[in-house]
């Protein structure tokens, strides 16, 4: 990069000295820069030009000139990395971030958090890790979930203020009697980040393609036809009732993307960049609901900060600070919750592991202080008392005439805390004639998990969004492919029978009763119990305003605002 390149034979200039005043000859000037003496010359002019330094030469061949400089190497690597954001040149930026972690930290923290650069909001996240590309369907990571819903929409919504589905791109929709015919009535006004107008026909044909996944169409499995009854119609015809069914579709696995060109979305932000070193997007000025009051987001991915512990943005990817790092004993807190998702543990019944001993190892865990004790950071988790808000965790059964087996094996995947559950259980097992065997699976779903037919007891991490009781039901149908290797046939055909008869209730006080009940259930048999919730933060300067942390440890990109510097 020609900046970088300038910036680093400045750099070489300036060295020998520590910025004083040289006397040196051209030839020693360009043996400091690796180039000829007619390159050095150059150098020499533009960086006059520019005003970054003074050369005064002498007349006659090896005759020694007198070098000023009148600034620093840093003070001009801030300067570049300002010019370049302010002409949207973030890769430019980056370039010039590419140092040791130290540095990067000191050099970065003028650019985080809130700022407004050539009269436009930008919100700036430096982040632990690259974004996963958003493809159609589940995504594994919270903040690919997050995004996925600040670039697409669905038919429907969640809200942060409603219990029930909203609209989104239909603004309305109705249920024949039987719940076997849904029309959703589409706007009129929608238009793609590329200012074409949306085509009700477009979102049928995408609705579609995702119906082509496997998970989804176990999600949609009730869906016999989607077809167009008008211009700005879409009617869904089912085999069976679903009242889910507007759930399902503000799912962020719902979204809708252009059905021929999939980085074309309608929500409040477009792509901009989308790069393992940064991802920034833009607000969309013909978004069909309330216009995002930033102009931009961007994370900064600098995984080398937080291999260091100087990162900024993630003290733990649960826990958000959005700033300089000299100011994060300055932050306030501006919103926190405890996740409705859980760390959970899940036991296969089987001739290694009766419902008896199953119910042991919970009573142990549960009831030993073994989760109140787990050597992890403060203020990061919470041990379950319930599986959700008012669903109490049974009290399992501590039978010490019940032996356990000697030798049971573990599996767990992400994330790392379960490192440390593991090799607690491990040791609390030992003493009880149990040895653990633990197998990591290093990844944050089972997704292409191959040990799992040999594992006895299974623990995972469930994300949980919006419209909680939902987003179990959605994991038990289709979106893990741990049932499979967990469930016997005949409670695999309990489970869906429960989930298909709690679908067609009509009440929804009703429909979540029974799927409570199925849940109940479950952690009664001692086939899965939650372990532990985790507690989510979001701390910010004072100046970024209208963070409320959302059901995935986020917040709504489209609430945050900035206020103008005035001075």
């Amino acid at each position: 990069m020609r900046l970088l390149n300038r910036l680093n034979q400045f750099q070489r200039l300036w060295q020998p000295s520590q910025g004083e005043t040289q006397q040196v000859t051209i030839a020693e000037l360009a043996a400091l820069c690796f180039c000829s003496e007619r390159h050095v010359r150059t150098l020499l002019r533009q960086a006059q030009e520019a005003g970054w330094l003074s050369w005064q030469a002498q007349s006659g061949r090896g005759k020694r000139g007198s070098l000023t400089f009148h600034t620093t190497p840093e003070a001009l690597r801030n300067e570049m990395m300002e010019t370049a954001l302010e002409r949207g040149q973030q890769h430019n930026a980056l370039e010039l971030a590419q140092i040791a972690p130290v540095e990067l930290r000191a050099l970065l923290h003028p650019f985080l958090g809130g700022q407004w650069q050539n009269n436009t909001p930008t919100l700036r996240i430096p982040y632990y890790r690259p974004l996963e590309p958003l493809h159609p369907g589940f995504l594994a990571g919270r903040a690919e979930q997050h995004l996925a819903g600040q670039i697409y929409s669905g038919l429907t919504r969640f809200n942060h203020d409603a219990s029930q589905p909203s609209g989104d791109l239909a603004h309305h929709w109705s249920v024949s009697p039987d719940g076997l015919c849904w029309h959703f009535y589409v706007r009129s006004t929608l238009h793609w980040h590329n200012g074409d107008a949306v085509e009700t026909d477009q979102l049928r044909r995408r609705l579609l393609m995702l119906l082509t996944l496997p998970e989804l169409a176990r999600l949609f499995s009730s869906v016999k036809e989607i077809g167009q009854s008008h211009p700005q119609c879409l009617t869904f015809t089912l085999h069976r009732p679903d009242y889910w069914l507007p759930h399902r579709l503000a799912s962020y696995c719902s979204v809708l993307a252009h059905p021929d060109e999939p980085e074309q979305g309608t929500g409040p932000f477009m792509y901009k960049i989308f790069e393992p070193e940064l991802v920034r997007i833009e607000s969309h000025h013909r978004y069909h609901l309330g216009h995002p009051l930033l102009q931009a987001i961007e994370y900064w991915i600098t995984p080398q900060l937080f291999e260091q512990g100087l990162g900024t943005s993630c003290q733990h990817p649960v826990q958000i600070a959005i700033g300089k790092p000299e100011e994060l004993g300055k932050l306030r807190l501006v919103s926190h919750s405890i996740s409705l998702g859980f760390c959970y543990l899940a036991l296969r019944q089987s001739p290694r592991l009766s419902m008896a001993q199953a119910q042991r190892v919970i009573a142990l865990i549960h009831r030993s202080g073994l989760l109140q004790s787990l050597p992890l950071g403060e203020n990061l988790i919470t041990p379950s008392e319930e599986m959700l808000p008012g669903w109490a965790i049974p009290l399992a059964q501590d039978n010490p005439d019940v032996a356990l087996p000697p030798t049971l094996t573990l599996i767990y995947h992400l994330p790392v805390e379960l490192h440390t559950m593991a090799e607690q259980l491990k040791n609390a097992l030992a003493p009880l004639g149990c040895e653990l065997t633990v197998i990591f699976y290093d990844a944050k779903s089972w997704n292409g998990c191959k040990d799992l037919p040999q594992a006895d007891l299974f623990m995972g991490d469930r994300l949980i969004g919006e419209m909680p009781e939902y987003a179990l039901e959605q994991w038990l149908r289709c979106c893990d492919a741990l049932w499979p290797s967990l469930f016997t046939d005949e409670q695999a055909h309990l489970v869906q029978q429960s989930l298909d008869e709690a679908q067609a209730q009509p009440d929804d006080v009703l429909r979540i009763a029974a799927l409570k009940r199925l849940f109940t259930r479950l952690m009664h048999d001692a086939i899965l119990t939650p372990l532990f919730n985790y507690q989510y933060q979001v701390s910010a300067p004072p100046g970024v305003n209208g963070i409320r942390l959302n059901a995935r440890g986020w917040f709504d990109f489209s609430e945050a605002w900035l206020p103008p510097d005035t001075r």
